[in-house]
């Protein structure tokens, strides 16, 4: 571990006492009224709106992605069928961190029985989860075609080429929408965490990449471009998934989260988010995590993906900087209009849990984030 990020993450854990910046976010107490739809403000298409009132909504919320409590970082599909009652107590925690919402990664091997079959199984306890989400107050970005742990991924998916694979993502969310699709918890689809393209003239065999902690956080779209250019492959992607979901559900949102390759490469512009490319999306989804001494060049990045609708950072931590870092990038971003949510993560404990693992600096670091993003939420 670099000692310079060490000791910036050290002197951190001293400023938990400070108040609340906040980000001039107006969102309603979590759980305390039934929760408005979500859309787009048709006279000012930058900013989400809860339908009925017409108040700005700025999602601030949390990846639930996996679980720490047992060691083995489980997928939810992994527990929700056997352990729900914790499922219950980590949606109360994550309310109790100020949240507006909750990222939900699903696995497209838990929901396919087959080829041309979704699991009733799964789709049961993805309602069971909505409605908890209702009671909760808690709205739901919902994450699809995860293939993290790559044992869970069935071979005659893997087999499939690039038309039997996407026929099968657009079976899995016509499926996803059918159940969802008249709930007012959903704020949005995400067609996919973190897609991506091989590049012009490289023929790939792996449709998984992005390896962290044995899971496979990225995943590609297509093996071979096969003399298409990036734009068209993605745009004929996007849109196949989109219909998908219309076919069922023409009211909540549209996204994909990405990899913000503008900020990692230090130039270029968005794939997914150009205008060729993104029309049926409807707002922006990047993961930002800034590092020690560049959050400058972060919210410069940001700018790249302003194209005339909402912003979410839709992943964040931090992982490469310090914890007053990570707050400045969200404070200024947020103040200078550049995003209009964030979504960092919880793993199934809360802060003094992880306060309690003696000796254990990564265990102090997110104790430390869960305090501080609890302190910066948003005022009611």
């Amino acid at each position: 571990m670099n000692a310079t990020l060490l000791r910036s993450w050290l002197a951190s854990l001293a400023f938990l006492a400070l108040p609340a910046t906040g980000t001039g976010q107006t969102n309603p107490p979590p759980g305390e009224a039934a929760l408005e739809w979500i859309g787009i403000d048709p006279q000012s298409p930058t900013r989400f709106v809860q339908l009925a009132s017409g108040r700005e909504f700025r999602p601030w919320g949390v990846n639930y992605d996996h679980d720490e409590t047992t060691g083995g970082g489980r997928l939810l599909e992994d527990y929700w069928e056997t352990e729900w009652d914790r499922v219950v107590a980590d949606f109360q925690e994550i309310r109790a961190l100020g949240a507006n919402t909750v990222r939900i990664h699903l696995q497209v091997g838990r929901f396919m029985e087959s080829a041309d079959t979704p699991r009733q199984s799964s789709l049961d306890r993805l309602a069971r989860l909505v409605r908890l989400a209702e009671e909760t107050g808690l709205y739901l970005d919902l994450t699809g075609l995860g293939c993290y742990h790559r044992s869970d991924t069935p071979p005659w998916y893997d087999a499939l080429d690039e038309a039997g694979r996407w026929a099968v993502q657009a079976r899995f969310w016509e499926a996803v929408a059918a159940v969802c699709r008249d709930s007012p918890a959903i704020f949005c689809y995400d067609l996919m965490n973190e897609p991506i393209l091989p590049g012009p003239g490289r023929a790939e065999t792996d449709w998984l990449a992005g390896e962290l902690g044995g899971k496979h956080f990225v995943q590609r779209i297509t093996l071979d471009l096969a003399g298409r250019t990036r734009e068209a492959v993605a745009r004929a992607w996007v849109d196949t998934l989109t219909a998908a979901i219309r076919r069922h559900d023409r009211r909540h949102l549209v996204t994909v989260g990405v990899i913000p390759w503008v900020f990692v490469f230090g130039g270029g512009k968005p794939l997914f988010y150009d205008p060729a490319v993104g029309e049926n999306l409807d707002f922006v989804s990047v993961h930002f995590y800034p590092e020690a001494g560049k959050v400058d060049q972060a919210l410069a990045a940001l700018k790249a993906y302003q194209v005339g609708k909402p912003l979410v950072v839709e992943e964040t931590f931090p992982l490469k900087c310090s914890l007053d870092e990570l707050a400045t990038f969200i404070d200024t971003a947020s103040r200078d209009g550049l995003a209009q949510g964030w979504i960092s993560f919880y793993w199934g404990k809360t802060a003094a849990e992880y306060a309690a693992e003696p000796d254990d600096l990564a265990a102090a670091v997110k104790a430390a984030w869960l305090e501080r993003f609890r302190q910066i939420a948003p005022a009611p």
